[in-house]
């Protein structure tokens, strides 16, 4: 059930709580990628190489506006004096959520341009932020063809609605370029396909692609972040080399270079979906360096 958050800039954001947060060894706040929403981190926090850290953290998932299952049309903006959030103020407004829940600081975990926002709010708010964990985060810009093929695909979902190119499109942003033959890979292209079509509104999500379409360069500030970053990517990601880029800006503008931890999975384009084991394995090192759940044994995933 969803939980009404209200922000001066933003509006109502809903959130959903998951554990309990004030009996929580530690809490970790979510933001979700492009054609998703909170529910994509449910497989992987029920994965069984995540029941222990499970037991012993609750998690806030933040839904970006208009993105949750069966969502009305957000305001018309010409007409309605509604302005979609920029991804810099996405960031910076996920205090209000820590402010209203009473939690004084998290971890902080997302995926694509989720973990974009993620980054932004550790930024913002250094001292809310114990540690991040940013998958498949793009620090730069949208290069020229980016730009170009988001253009087309907001207009379709605009004119359109959910349709194949926009659709080959997010499974390309969140899968990656390389057609794996696994059925485990096809069945999870199809599951998620399947739910562009019956859960998510295109119109929406046009204006998520466009926020983050018009992203600003987070790589010139990202010394920033004071915190442990955990970073990762599949090789075969579709932003991948982006990965990259930012984990060497981490590396020269950090003060303290231990902070930037980095899991790159070969032969792997959505490590979430495909590798959950490794990524709770780097999790879970991650939340222990910070100092969090040190009774968890150490599990080692070859």
């Amino acid at each position: 059930m969803a939980t009404q958050v209200t922000s001066e800039k933003l509006g109502t954001l809903n959130v959903y709580v998951q554990g309990e947060l004030h009996g929580a060894k530690a809490v970790v706040l979510t933001v979700h990628d492009l054609g998703c929403n909170y529910a994509q981190y449910d497989d992987f926090i029920n994965h069984p190489s995540m029941a222990e850290i499970k037991a012993r953290t609750a998690w806030i998932h933040v839904s970006i506006p208009g993105q949750e299952d069966q969502a009305p049309d957000l305001p018309v903006e010409k007409h309605e004096n509604y302005k979609f959030p920029s991804m810099k103020l996405l960031g910076e407004e996920l205090v209000c959520v820590l402010d209203q829940l009473k939690v004084a600081q998290v971890i902080g975990f997302g995926e694509g341009a989720g973990a974009n926002i993620i980054a932004r709010f550790a930024m913002a708010h250094p001292e809310r932020v114990l540690g991040i964990t940013l998958i498949h985060c793009t620090g730069t810009t949208a290069g020229f063809m980016e730009s170009m093929k988001d253009k087309l695909i907001s207009w379709k979902l605009d004119h359109i609605g959910m349709n194949p190119t926009a659709e080959n499109y997010l499974v390309l942003h969140r899968f990656g370029s390389f057609d794996k033959c696994e059925d485990s890979i096809k069945q999870m292209k199809t599951a998620f396909k399947d739910h562009l079509r019956s859960g998510i509104n295109p119109k929406n999500l046009r204006r998520f692609v466009i926020a983050f379409m018009e992203r600003s360069n987070i790589v010139d500030s990202i010394g920033d972040i004071q915190c442990p970053v955990l970073l990762v990517s599949g090789k075969l990601a579709s932003h991948a080399h982006t990965v990259n880029t930012l984990e060497m800006a981490m590396r020269k503008k950090f003060e303290n270079k231990k902070n930037v931890e980095f899991l790159e999975c070969d032969d792997v384009a959505n490590v979430l979906e495909e590798k959950p084991e490794k990524l709770a394995e780097s999790f879970q090192y991650h939340l222990q360096g910070i100092g969090l759940v040190p009774a968890i044994k150490m599990m080692h995933q070859e």
